[in-house]
């Protein structure tokens, strides 16, 4: 009886073995990977946080430029035509108006190095946007297979829980007929006991893999297509 305990276990284990020799590979979708990746790309706050670094460091470019300005300081003084020639307040010789314009030296050469700085500071803003997509990328790509061997894990832990409760159940009628021992119905019900465990621990890890797809992705995975 022992053997026909150990005859149906292995019988089982032939099934899930059979299960694990699929192709993960070949049950990757590509195209909803790709569109997992765009969702991050659109969604995530670090990816928003390099963006809008880039656009602060493309509105300073202008800035930098029209900061020009600030270099030039233009007044005017009016004396009234029928003034005194002499006047403390206005002692200026010449009625009307009067214009004047002054230009800081300090200040106009450091300007094109200004400008050079924010183009240069835009470029680096960009380079690091660029860097991080990819990076980004990578990491949705790592989560979703990630995803995908724990899809596959927790399809194969429940059919060898299933295999096995069968098992167990078929030994447990036998064994209440009297056709094996106590110690062959217990050799199987401790098998169907940590099949089950086992599918339990792939759920957990499944889900976890899913929220973590998710979190990067910023939608439900049923959300994208």
């Amino acid at each position: 009886m022992k053997k026909l305990v150990s005859l149906c276990l292995v019988v089982a284990a032939a099934v899930t073995s059979s299960l694990a020799q699929e192709s993960i590979v070949a049950q990757i979708n590509y195209n909803q990977l790709e569109k997992y990746i765009e969702s991050a790309q659109k969604n995530y706050p670090r990816k928003q946080i390099f963006a809008q670094n880039t656009e602060v460091a493309r509105n300073n470019v202008p800035i930098a430029q029209v900061s020009y300005l600030d270099i030039l300081n233009a007044s005017y003084i009016y004396r009234p035509d029928d003034a005194t020639a002499i006047n403390m307040v206005n002692p200026y010789v010449v009625n009307g108006f009067q214009f004047g314009v002054s230009l800081n030296v300090g200040n106009f050469l450091q300007k094109p190095f200004e400008v050079k700085k924010a183009k240069a500071e835009l470029k680096v803003a960009q380079l690091e946007e660029k860097e991080y997509e990819s990076v980004l990328a990578n990491e949705v790509k790592t989560r979703y297979y990630n995803y995908i061997y724990h899809l596959n894990e927790l399809k194969l832990r429940t059919q060898a829980a299933q295999d096995n409760k069968t098992v167990a159940d078929d030994l447990r009628y036998k064994f209440e007929k009297g056709e094996i021992t106590l110690q062959g119905y217990n050799t199987a019900r401790v098998s169907s006991t940590g099949s089950s465990s086992d599918r339990i621990q792939a759920e957990l890890e499944f889900l976890k893999a899913k929220d973590a797809l998710e979190q990067i992705i910023g939608k439900k995975l049923e959300e994208v297509n």
